[in-house]
């Protein structure tokens, strides 16, 4: 362990202006003890990404920057979603650190493990990842939500670590291949994987956000698993295929059905039959045009190649910069 490693810490932020001022002095309370331990190097920053809060977020991200130069901001200019911010501090670090670790402004997950990471990547690993290894804090219905999801992800063949988030570290070889992917539509759980190079994880249990309010509540973390399962995977379209098929079958076996008590007048007039098919296709139908239209949508967003994000402002002491965009 050399200690000469440059280390960002990357945070997206969006309305924490609750949390900020804690979070700042947490972390800043774990780099210096890192840097005490001649663990990173004294060029390690803390990179807050401002994702166009509402509130006076990026405020207190430039009194922090103006108060010790170990913080960094980045300021977007527009909300643009927690992945592209996030994308976008790694890629802002990527040429000024030789490891970066994301974690969200909450804090729910442990910082402590930080140093665990920082040991395995100096033990050869470009990705360590955070997994959780209970959810203690979780309600029922979060847990059984999120525990669902890997397993939906996994058995749609999406290959993601299970109980693991966005909490992971990454050198600069991974960030580098993780620039070749040019998606629109991010999923970086499912995409971090697929750059390969030597892995490891460390395991933490979750703490409890210590203020403010969640900035995932269901609906967005619904959208988040459509965009997992469209990104990486076409088992959905399959799943349509299979079902055609397995109707095809149906009607031919009810067609000779039909025919026989036809010829054998035993035919019996009812709505129930009729009603039951025409409601059970249709529903078919209409599930299968949306699966497909979510494909659509998706090839529709890529070949417009808009920008995943524009930064508007960068605080670093070591290189001020403004206009950025990816």
């Amino acid at each position: 362990m050399t200690g000469t490693d440059i280390l960002y810490l990357v945070i997206p932020c969006y309305n924490e202006e609750a949390v900020l001022p804690e979070t700042a002095k947490r972390l800043l309370e774990k780099m210096n003890s890192m840097l005490e331990r001649k663990m990173i190097s004294e060029k390690s920053r803390i990179l807050f990404v401002n994702d166009g809060s509402k509130d006076r977020t990026w405020e207190i991200i430039e009194e922090l920057h103006g108060e010790n130069p170990i913080y960094s901001g980045v300021k977007l200019s527009r909300n643009k979603g927690h992945q592209n911010a996030l994308l976008a501090g790694l890629m802002t670090a990527k040429e000024r650190s030789d490891m970066t670790i994301s974690l969200d402004a909450d804090l729910q997950d442990d910082i402590d493990v930080i140093d665990e990471m920082v040991e395995k990547y100096y033990a050869g690993n470009d990705v360590v990842y955070g997994v959780r290894s209970a959810r203690k804090t979780d309600t029922f219905f979060k847990k059984f939500t999120a525990q669902g999801f890997y397993k939906m992800m996994q058995m749609m063949g999406v290959d993601v670590v299970y109980n693991h988030a966005d909490y992971r570290l990454m050198s600069r070889r991974a960030l580098e291949g993780l620039e070749e992917f040019k998606e629109v539509n991010l999923f970086l759980r499912g995409i971090v994987p697929l750059i390969g190079y030597s892995s490891d994880v460390v395991t933490y249990e979750r703490h409890e956000r210590f203020a403010g309010e969640s900035k995932y509540p269901l609906k967005k973390m619904l959208a988040l698993a459509m965009d997992g399962i469209t990104s990486f995977s076409i088992k959905p379209i399959r799943f349509i295929t299979t079902c055609g098929f397995l109707i095809f079958a149906v009607s031919l076996l009810m067609l000779v059905y039909f025919l026989v008590v036809h010829f054998t007048g035993r035919t019996v007039h009812g709505w129930t039959s009729t009603i039951v098919s025409i409601w059970a296709i249709g529903g078919l139908q209409l599930l299968a045009i949306g699966i497909v239209g979510e494909y659509i949508g998706k090839i529709y967003m890529e070949t417009k190649e808009r920008p995943k994000y524009i930064i508007e402002k960068t605080l670093d002491t070591r290189e001020e910069t403004a206009g950025d965009s990816l």
